[in-house]
């Protein structure tokens, strides 16, 4: 039986606002370009309103020797200032493929020495074996998994939601 038969459904429109964080023990598989990035039962799930969650595995199940710093940032009104990390395996590049708070603010500070990735961006990531499906757009990093229900905001004509 996989995990996803025992999860109960999750609207994204039941999430909070701000964005609630959690554990989750599942496991959690980032993969590009032939290479596992990370892996871990340690991740971290935040889980905002209108959006598929984002999973954020800790610094020490990241291969972050195929990370480099891309000095590009955004802001959080909650988390506050994100980095972005492009992937590097070998010649393939992956531009802004991760992102990281190192100076999380309160309470998100359990976020600090964690690394989240874009599904699109990257070959492969997985919850539980489930590969998930990207949130649509470039700028959120959702992950959709089969306990997720939506519409999720991200997509085309859906900024103002």
């Amino acid at each position: 039986m996989s995990s996803y038969e025992t999860t109960p459904m999750e609207s994204v429109w039941d999430y909070p606002r701000p964005p609630a964080l959690r554990r989750d023990p599942r496991q959690i598989v980032v993969e590009c370009a032939g290479e596992v990035l990370a892996r871990t039962t340690g991740a971290l799930k935040i889980m905002e309103t209108s959006h598929p969650p984002v999973f954020y595995v800790p610094s020490a199940d990241v291969r972050t020797d195929l990370l480099r710093y891309a000095s590009h940032h955004t802001w959080c009104e909650w988390k506050g200032m994100a980095d972005y990390w492009d992937v590097l395996v070998g010649p393939d590049i992956r531009a802004l493929a991760a992102w990281s708070y190192p100076d999380p603010r309160p309470p998100y500070t359990e976020l600090a020495d964690h690394v989240a990735f874009y599904a699109g961006r990257v070959d492969r990531c997985t919850v539980d074996g489930y590969r998930v499906q990207p949130q649509q757009g470039d700028f959120y990093g959702g992950w959709i998994t089969p306990e997720v229900r939506g519409p999720f905001k991200g997509g085309a004509r859906t900024h103002g939601w």
